[in-house]
């Protein structure tokens, strides 16, 4: 648990004064278009807390800057291009895809002349195929079901300035998708989002934490998480009751309450149990904590003094 000496703590009142006056945010249209399945975000969350946060994060990259160029002085070499990375972790459906989603839209409109690209460590979960043959499909997005290779190499690859790969992920087949990869190709800011964002590959010499330049963390109680889960779980089924070929298909046409029972027992067994042994042990890595009440607004924000 973080201590009172590593945060600074805000209120939403205190921490909405940050923000820039003049920062450029979005219409209500845009802010649904970013909004993930089962989550709530309003422009007063925009308001209040994203554009200070964005405000935050161009305060910081400037640093960056300013350190890569600062370096490139002193040993007389050329600055070369190096990606700002973002890491946002938190629990499984707590909101941090549109935490990411929303952050991307920020910031390339108030830097229109800078790159900015997202994307999901879910692609990097080992195939279907893959963990029934190790026997981890029970395991499902606890550490040993990634290929934390591929990610590391993946992250080296984009601070080194490399054209880089990530395998896409598919919710509707709950699949990685064969053969489907998403370019990051050189891009001034890289917006990473998953559960293991913060956390060490098994017998690896690297934190990932150490390859991002800005972390978030997504918090909020077990409980109402476990709420969110279950209501984007109820809109998973809706969602394919017409399409025989989504992973859901088959509970969106069975019974419902048994549907649910399975889902719960989900929750309980691999997500709350992956929150509390990998997942909330990283939180106090990360260098902003964005709190979650009951009803998805954000009431807190967490700034890491050290």
């Amino acid at each position: 648990m973080q201590t009172q000496e590593q945060y600074r703590e805000y209120g939403r009142a205190e921490w909405g004064k940050l923000r820039g006056m003049e920062a450029k945010s979005v219409s209500a249209a845009e802010l649904e278009a970013l909004r993930s399945r089962a989550d709530r975000v309003s422009l007063d969350d925009v308001r209040e807390i994203y554009l200070p946060l964005t405000e935050l994060i161009r305060v910081r990259l400037r640093s960056f800057l300013n350190k890569l160029a600062n370096d490139s002085t002193f040993l007389r070499t050329n600055t070369e291009h190096t990606p700002f990375i973002i890491g946002i972790s938190g629990s499984v459906a707590v909101g941090k895809s549109t935490t990411a989603r929303l952050l991307q839209k920020l910031l390339s409109r108030q830097m229109p002349g800078m790159s900015v690209q997202m994307l999901t460590t879910d692609g990097f979960l080992l195939p279907n195929a893959e963990l029934e043959r190790r026997g981890l499909t029970d395991r499902k997005g606890f550490p040993e079901s990634y290929d934390m290779h591929a990610l590391t190499k993946f992250l080296v690859d984009v601070k080194m300035n490399r054209t880089a790969l990530a395998p896409e992920y598919s919710h509707a087949s709950y699949d990685v998708v064969p053969g489907a990869f998403t370019e990051v190709k050189q891009p001034d800011i890289l917006i990473v989002e998953g559960i293991n964002v913060l956390q060490t590959g098994k017998d690896s010499p690297i934190y990932y934490s150490d390859l991002y330049d800005l972390t978030l963390y997504v918090d909020a109680a077990a409980k109402d998480i476990e709420g969110w889960f279950m209501e984007r779980f109820n809109q998973f089924l809706d969602l394919a009751v017409d399409d025989p070929d989504d992973f859901y298909y088959p509970y969106a046409h069975g019974d419902r309450d048994e549907a649910l029972a399975m889902a719960s027992d989900l929750w309980r067994t691999v997500n709350l149990a992956n929150l509390n042994e990998y997942i909330l042990p990283t939180r106090d890595r990360a260098s902003v904590i964005l709190h979650k009440t009951s009803n998805h607004s954000i009431d807190k924000v967490l700034l890491r003094r050290f």
